[in-house]
C-alpha cells in the first residue's frame, strides 16, 4: 500500500479544489433541439430544462424555494450580482441585452446608433457567456414598438446581434421578444431574424389563445412567453370616467394558472416555458396591477399559483382570499361609484383564509394616475390620502373623500402571519373641479443629456417637429466630445424649411397627460455646443406648452437664432424667479433652412 507525506497530499487536495472551484464557474451549455415532427426541447449540460421562471427583483430564495427554476432581466443592470445570487439558489438567467426603442429617440437608420448598440451586445456576451447562471441570450424588448413591427431595420439589427451570440457563445441560444404577436412581427422574425433561435412574447389577456394564434401566424421557431400575468389595462373595459377595473389579488391568480395550463403547457414542444410578471412590485397602472409580491414581500395569490402549478402542490399555508370590496349606496339605488367632494361613504369587505388564520387589515385611499404610460415606462406613484379613513376593519371601512375631484381608488390589503397577503382596490370618482396633481420633485441636477441610460431620463426626445424626417440624432456620437466619451450629433440634411426636437415628460405628450417635473430650485438651464463647420443658427428653448392646454408648461425659456461656432461653447438660459413647478417640455432645439444640410453637436445639457 502506498502512502502519501502530507505536504503531497495537501498539493493534491488544493489542486482537487481548484479543479471544482474552476468546475463551478464553468458556463453551462444550453442546447435547443428539434425532432422531425417539429417538437422543440431544451437541455442545460445534459437534462431536459422547461423554463419556469419570473421577471422582477424579487427575493430568489423564495422563488427557488417555491420550485422557480429561472429569472430573465430587461437589460445587463447589476447583472454580475444577479447571476451570482442566481447561481447561489440553483436558478438559472435569461440575460437581456436592452435594445433602443424609437419612441425614446433611438434611430434604427443611424448606422452609428447601430453600430454601438452592437459593439455594447458584444461586451455583454464576452463578459457574461461563460458564467454557469446564463440560459439564453434575450436580445431586446418590445423593441419594435406597438405597430406592425414592419421595421425591416429593426430586425437586421437584432439578427446581426444573435449572429454575433452565435459566433462568440455557441453554448447559449438565443432570442428576441416582441410585444405579443400582432402585424408582421412572426412573419418578420422568420424571414429576417435566421439566426434567433427562439421567439419571445410577452403576452396577458391573450396567452389562452397564444399557441393557435402563432401557429396560424405562420411561427415555426420555438417560443418562450416571456412576460404572462392578468389582463392588462389595456385589455379589461373601463367604467363610465374611463378607467379600468383591477382584479382582485385572488382573481388575478386564476387568470396565471389558466393562462400557464392553456398558453404554455398545453403547447410544450412548441414551447419551452415562462416568466411570470411581475416577481416584485411596481407602479404601473396602479400600485398592484401586476405584482406577485407586495413591497414586503408577502406573497399573493398569483405566486401561490405558480408554486402549485411548477411543484404539483400548493403551499403549507396559503395566502388569504378575497371575495369582494363593494361600496355601499348611502341609500338604495343610490351611486356606489361617484360621489360629491367631501362625501363620506362606507365600504364592505369579504375576506378570509383557507387555513383560519387571524387576518390583518389595512386600508388606504390612493389618487389615481391622470394617464397610463406604454411599455411599462417608470411611473411616478400617485398620492395616497391616509387620513381619508375615518374607521377601518376586517369586514368594513368609513371613508371621507377629498373635496378635490378626480379619481381615486380605495385598497384593502389583508395579511396572514405567514408572509401571504391579498389586496383589491375599486375607482372612485368625486365630482367637482379637478385641482391638478403636482409634478414630481426633481432632485438636481436634472440631466437632459450625458452618457447615462436614456431610458431612465427625466425627459425623452420624442416631440419631433417639422421636417423631422431630414433629421439624423446620434446620442453616442464619440469624436471631439466636450466631456465624457460621447456626445449628442445632430443632422439636418435638408436646405430649406424647419423641424426640431423636444425633450418631453412623459414621452410623446404634448400637454393632454399628467407628468413633468418641479424644478424649483434651479437657477440655470445650461449646455454646450459646436456646429461642424461654424455658422449654423439655432434656437434652444424650453417650457413649449401653453396654457392651453390641461397640463402646460409652468413658465418657458428661450435663446433664439444663437450664431455656433466649430468650437465648444456654453450657453445658459437664466431661470431667475420662473415658475419651475410643472416642467413638461424639458429643452428643445428648433432651426430653419440654412441653403444647405448642417451638423450640429450637444453636451452637458442639465438643468442645476
Amino acid at each position: 500500500m502506498r502512502t502519501w507525506s502530507s505536504p503531497t497530499l495537501m498539493v493534491v487536495l488544493f489542486a482537487m479544489m481548484a479543479t471544482l472551484a474552476r468546475a463551478d464557474q464553468s458556463g453551462s451549455i444550453v442546447k435547443l433541439s428539434a425532432t422531425a415532427a417539429g417538437h422543440h426541447a431544451l437541455t442545460r449540460n445534459g437534462e431536459p430544462f422547461f423554463i419556469r421562471g419570473v421577471g422582477g427583483n424579487g427575493s430568489l430564495e423564495l422563488l427557488a424555494r417555491m420550485g422557480g427554476n429561472s429569472v430573465r432581466t430587461w437589460g445587463a443592470d447589476n447583472l454580475p450580482v444577479l447571476l451570482d445570487e442566481a447561481h447561489k439558489h440553483g436558478l438559472t438567467v435569461t440575460v437581456g441585452i436592452w435594445l433602443g426603442h424609437e419612441r425614446h429617440g433611438f434611430d434604427y437608420n443611424n448606422a452609428d446608433q447601430v453600430a454601438r448598440q452592437y459593439a455594447t451586445a458584444r461586451e455583454i456576451i464576452l463578459k457574461f457567456k461563460d458564467h454557469p447562471a446564463v440560459l439564453l441570450w434575450g436580445i431586446g424588448n418590445e423593441m419594435e414598438g406597438y405597430g406592425e413591427g414592419d421595421n425591416a431595420a429593426i430586425w437586421s439589427a437584432v439578427n446581426n446581434i444573435a449572429s454575433l451570440a452565435h459566433q462568440l457563445d455557441p453554448h447559449h441560444p438565443t432570442m428576441t421578444v416582441v410585444a405579443e404577436i400582432g402585424g408582421d412581427r412572426v412573419k418578420n422574425i422568420h424571414r429576417l431574424c435566421p439566426d434567433i433561435d427562439i421567439v419571445g412574447i410577452n403576452s396577458y389577456g391573450g396567452l389562452s389563445t397564444l399557441p393557435d394564434r402563432y401557429k396560424k401566424a405562420g411561427g415555426v421557431k420555438p417560443y418562450v412567453v416571456t412576460e404572462f400575468g392578468p389582463p392588462g389595462m389595456w385589455e379589461v373595459p373601463k367604467n363610465a370616467w374611463g378607467v379600468p377595473a383591477e382584479l382582485s389579488s385572488t382573481a388575478k391568480a386564476g387568470a396565471y394558472r389558466t393562462g400557464y395550463k392553456d398558453g404554455i403547457l398545453a403547447a410544450e414542444g412548441a414551447c419551452l416555458g415562462g416568466y411570470a410578471f411581475l416577481w416584485g412590485q411596481k407602479q404601473e397602472a396602479t400600485a398592484t396591477w401586476f405584482g406577485m409580491l407586495l413591497p414586503d414581500g408577502s406573497r399573493l395569490a398569483a405566486a401561490d399559483a405558480m408554486q402549485e402549478l411548477w411543484t404539483g402542490k400548493p403551499p403549507a399555508n396559503r395566502c388569504p382570499q378575497i371575495t369582494s370590496l363593494k361600496i355601499v349606496p348611502a341609500q338604495p339605488g343610490g351611486a356606489t361609484d361617484q360621489f360629491d367632494p367631501g362625501a363620506t361613504i362606507h365600504a364592505t369587505l369579504d375576506a378570509s383564509d383557507l387555513e383560519g388564520d387571524a387576518l390583518q387589515v389595512k386600508w388606504l385611499l390612493r389618487g389615481e394616475p391622470e394617464n397610463y404610460s406604454t411599455g411599462g415606462d417608470d411611473e411616478s406613484a400617485p398620492p395616497t390620502f391616509p387620513e381619508a379613513v375615518i374607521a377601518g376593519s376586517l369586514t368594513k371601512a368609513q371613508i371621507r373623500l377629498p373635496s378635490n375631484g378626480g379619481g381615486y381608488r380605495l385598497f384593502a390589503t389583508v395579511n396572514d402571519p405567514h408572509g401571504g397577503a391579498a389586496v383589491v382596490n375599486v375607482p372612485l370618482l368625486v365630482k367637482g373641479p379637478v385641482v391638478l396633481p403636482p409634478a414630481r420633485q426633481a432632485k438636481l441636477p436634472v440631466v437632459i443629456y450625458d452618457e447615462g441610460d436614456p431610458a431612465k431620463a427625466a425627459f425623452v426626445p420624442t416631440g419631433w417637429m417639422g421636417n423631422h424626417k431630414a433629421l439624423r440624432l446620434d446620442p453616442l456620437f464619440a469624436d471631439r466630445t466636450h466631456s465624457g466619451k460621447t456626445c449628442l450629433r445632430v443632422g439636418y440634411q435638408a436646405a430649406d424649411n424647419w423641424a426640431g426636437v423636444v425633450w418631453q415628460s412623459p414621452a410623446g405628450d404634448w400637454g393632454d397627460r399628467a407628468g413633468g417635473w418641479n424644478l424649483t430650485g434651479a437657477k440655470t438651464l445650461s449646455f454646450w455646443t459646436r456646429g461642424s463647420a461654424g455658422g449654423e443658427i439655432l434656437t434652444f428653448e424650453f417650457g413649449l406648452i401653453g396654457k392651453d392646454k390641461k397640463f402646460s408648461d409652468s413658465s418657458r425659456g428661450k435663446l433664439d437664432k444663437v450664431t455656433l461656432t466649430s468650437d465648444w461653447k456654453q450657453y445658459t438660459i437664466d431661470l431667475g424667479s420662473q415658475d419651475l413647478t410643472r416642467i413638461k417640455t424639458g429643452f428643445a432645439f428648433v432651426l430653419a433652412g440654412q441653403g444647405r444640410p448642417i451638423e450640429f453637436f450637444l453636451d452637458d445639457v442639465r438643468f442645476e
